[in-house]
């Protein structure tokens, strides 16, 4: 055979069970996702910063990064609503590296799920104790929604998942904000498509089971840049993009339009340190056109304790194993720069 069965892992109520939220940081997230849905659907005129390292490879340094975020928020609370990145799966474009937290606890040692998915749960939890914040993830594998969605306040869905069906059917049972980005190729149809059926009602297979979704009107679309045909970058962050955007919003039966700007990936060449540049362009727009304020809610930043990347095995506390990041003085900076600009 080709499969083999391991071990049958715990289903999500068993892993809550072990790893339960407290009724007061229950009582929080919900606190967190009104604001932030209040943000998507054009009632709170705050900015929303997904911040954070590429991939949360290690608990220590990504609750400490997260914690420092926590007196920064407090500071910009009346611009912006800080969304800290905790992204426990890492997608990897030929199958090969470090696939993330999720299934490998320890980048150095062989996967394992099940110790995956507790540390994955823990990591969450212990960063919302710490820090007062609930955070992001990205839902690379639809069936572990279960084990955090009493955690997260928000849900990115990646460039490679946004044209699968099973992504987007899961999405339209998720009752939080949640990013569809653009696929590689950066077609705006496809990823307008995916928003659509989003935020629509569904009737499917999940885990086992036959459900039925009421729809997430909360989903929107996430502009991370684009690959050409012969392998070269191309942005979708200027003034004429988000225009064109906003025109393709109008031509659809979308709920709630509203974009998040990924200033990585391909929209930054992953060139790191272009991720200032670019989040200061947004908010220039932002203030030159009313239309694009009211389109574009947000922005993702990839941001770690030390600027740049590692490999797997030189043991720099709080430097990505993944992709590169901007380092903390750089970041906390542009977070007090965004909130000036979005005065």
């Amino acid at each position: 055979m080709s499969f083999s069965y391991l071990k049958q892992l715990p289903s999500p109520s068993e892993i809550k069970e072990q790893y339960p939220l407290s009724a007061k940081l229950t009582a929080l997230k919900a606190e967190r996702d009104k604001m932030i849905s209040d943000v998507i659907t054009g009632k709170d005129n705050r900015f929303l910063v997904i911040i954070g390292p590429c991939s949360a490879d290690n608990e220590d340094s990504v609750c400490d990064y997260v914690s420092r975020l926590t007196a920064v928020a407090e500071k910009v609370k009346d611009q912006l609503i800080i969304i800290p990145r905790i992204y426990t799966n890492k997608p990897r474009t030929t199958g090969e590296g470090y696939k993330g937290i999720a299934s490998q606890p320890d980048p150095e040692k062989k996967p394992d799920m099940l110790a995956g998915l507790i540390a994955m749960r823990k990591m969450h939890i212990r960063a919302i104790e710490e820090s007062g914040l609930t955070c992001a993830d990205e839902m690379l594998y639809p069936e572990n929604w279960g084990y955090v969605e009493d955690l997260l306040s928000y849900v990115a869905i990646g460039a490679r998942s946004v044209e699968d069906q099973q992504h987007r059917l899961t999405v339209s049972g998720f009752d939080v904000a949640s990013g569809m980005k653009n696929p590689t190729s950066g077609d705006f149809t496809v990823m307008l498509n995916s928003v659509y059926a989003a935020q629509h009602p569904h009737h499917f297979v999940y885990r086992g089971y036959e459900v039925e979704t009421t729809g997430n009107p909360l989903t929107h679309v996430v502009l991370r840049g684009a690959v050409s045909k012969h392998g070269n970058c191309v942005q979708n962050y200027h003034y004429e993009d988000i225009m064109r955007l906003i025109e393709r919003y109008d031509q659809m039966e979308l709920m709630n339009p509203a974009a998040i700007i990924d200033s990585n990936h391909s929209n930054s060449n992953k060139q790191y340190a272009e991720q200032v540049r670019i989040v200061k362009e947004v908010m220039h727009n932002r203030i030159l056109s009313p239309e694009i304020r009211n389109m574009v809610k947000g922005v993702m930043i990839e941001s770690y304790i030390e600027p740049g990347s590692q490999k797997v095995g030189e043991h720099i506390y709080g430097k990505s194993i993944t992709d590169p990041c901007l380092g903390w003085e750089a970041s906390e900076k542009l977070i007090y720069d965004m909130a000036e600009m979005n005065a």
